[in-house]
């Protein structure tokens, strides 16, 4: 449970933070800071935490240890707040956000301490209420640099303080001894982690539901379209019932009436009157086999839906086994991620292969990029003769050849990514980077090969789906 504003008051009339020095800023965590008070000669440490529902702000007695990797919120303040003299230090109305006075001769800084549960931030503001930097950047709510920040505290009555006092009154901790900060430095020290883990439990819950919820209604869909593709052997069968009664066949071509010979039931079979009797079954005979290609894919996707499932309940269960809320708290953020957020080393697609790394390249964008910062002069390049299409490389190994399985997949994946993906089959250019040299003039990304060899490549659909495991 976090502070709630009269225990925030209590907390801030003890701390007496007026003409006192930061001497140093740390940030051990996305959600906590430290500022390192001086005053009167005296040293102690002023926590803030913003984690949901352990929201505080208080003197510590704990050690508080660095962050391994500086955050950038951390180095903003580092910068510009570190060695301040906190001028006042004030609680705007009863609410829950302390003002801080940081300002020197030379300019005015403001530091805004929100501490409400899930929606805390610490804020950073000039004299006109812009925007510095803040804990946590909101775009949709408007906090981050350049925006405007500027809450005013509503002046209380003694009535509506009265009543605030009633409605939200201080926790006793009577089984606690010391100042109220004491006792809240104990409680959160001792409580904080499991306060903590529940929140992020609850956290792992939404996240688990979610994705559960989207693999189980895609799953779904690929088991109603293989229920359809169970049909498909009809398909061969009605090509089987016009060869065997075509003598049945109408004058006109359109239409085939004749009883089946498995079933003993009558059927009526369509004709295209523009194509003879072969023609009509050779087009169920082709639907046939798109529908029996099709039915490979789609339960190499079913299976692969399946084992999603299945490692996404292991990683729930893992999170819930998880003791320690560090661990946890990476597990969820490492797994909650937006793809279009996670940092990538280099451009196009990436493959791990028995040790073996394959880089494709979709766009002339990627190929040139990857040609400039990725690959060296041992490294693999292939791509499709005659065909435009992506550049796939295999990164060199020190003493190692490119073993022929690997080079027939990346060889599949050059097919796959070019104009040659219709026909199936491509041949294809072979050579080290080294034997590349970039077109005079020439388009991004266009190289002319040297040394190459030459490699036939017939799509072959099982390796390609092995990439997907």
């Amino acid at each position: 449970m976090s502070l709630n504003c009269n225990e925030l008051n209590l907390i801030l009339s003890e701390l007496d933070l007026q003409g006192s020095f930061i001497q140093e800023i740390v940030q051990p965590g996305f959600d906590t800071l430290a500022f390192r008070i001086i005053r009167h000669g005296e040293l102690k440490n002023l926590l803030i935490c913003t984690g949901a529902s352990v929201c505080r702000m208080n003197f510590t007695s704990q050690k508080i240890t660095k962050n391994t990797k500086p955050l950038r919120f951390h180095e903003f303040l580092r910068s510009r707040i570190q060695g301040m003299r906190i001028n006042s230090c004030e609680q705007l109305g009863l609410d829950r956000i302390v003002k801080l006075d940081v300002s020197t001769w030379k300019e005015k800084l403001f530091i805004y301490i929100r501490l409400w549960s899930g929606a805390a931030n610490v804020i950073v503001t000039d004299e006109e209420g812009t925007i510095l930097d803040c804990m946590y950047r909101r775009p949709k709510k408007k906090e981050m640099s350049g925006e405007h920040f500027c809450p005013e505290g509503k002046v209380l009555s003694d009535e509506e303080k009265e009543e605030l006092l009633k409605k939200f009154p201080p926790r006793d901790f009577s089984e606690i001894e010391g100042s109220y900060n004491e006792k809240v430095d104990a409680y959160y020290s001792e409580h904080a982690s499991s306060l903590s883990r529940e929140s992020l439990l609850l956290q792992a819950e939404k996240w688990y539901n979610v994705r559960h919820s989207k693999m189980e209604a895609a799953l779904k869909r690929l088991l109603e379209k293989e229920k359809n593709f169970e049909s498909s052997q009809k398909l061969r069968h009605t090509g089987d019932l016009i060869l065997s009664f075509q003598q049945n066949i109408s004058s006109d071509r359109t239409y085939l009436d004749c009883t089946d010979y498995e079933s003993g039931e009558e059927v009526h079979i369509l004709l295209d009157p523009k194509k003879s009797v072969q023609e009509n079954a050779s087009y169920y005979y082709e639907q046939y086999k798109k529908a029996q290609s099709g039915m490979e894919d789609l339960m190499h996707d079913i299976n692969l839906a399946k084992k999603k499932l299945s490692q996404l309940e292991e990683m729930y269960q893992a999170m819930l086994a998880e003791k320690s809320v560090i661990k946890l708290e990476q597990l969820l953020r490492r797994d909650s991620t937006p793809k279009q957020k996670e940092e990538k080393a280099h451009p196009g697609l990436h493959y791990e292969v028995d040790g073996w790394t394959i880089i494709v390249g979709r766009t002339a964008s990627e190929n040139d990029d990857l040609l400039r910062h990725t690959v060296k002069g041992p490294d693999m390049w292939l791509h499709t003769r005659d065909y435009a299409g992506g550049y796939v490389f295999i990164k060199a190994r020190k003493n190692k050849t490119v073993p022929l399985e690997i080079l027939v997949l990346a060889g599949n994946l050059a097919v796959y990514h070019s104009k040659a993906r219709q026909n199936g089959e491509a041949d294809l250019y072979y050579t080290q980077v080294k034997y590349l040299r970039r077109a005079k003039n020439g388009p991004k990304g266009l190289v002319i090969p040297t040394q190459e060899k030459n490699l036939f490549i017939k799509l072959d659909q099982a390796k390609l789906r092995s990439l997907e495991e």
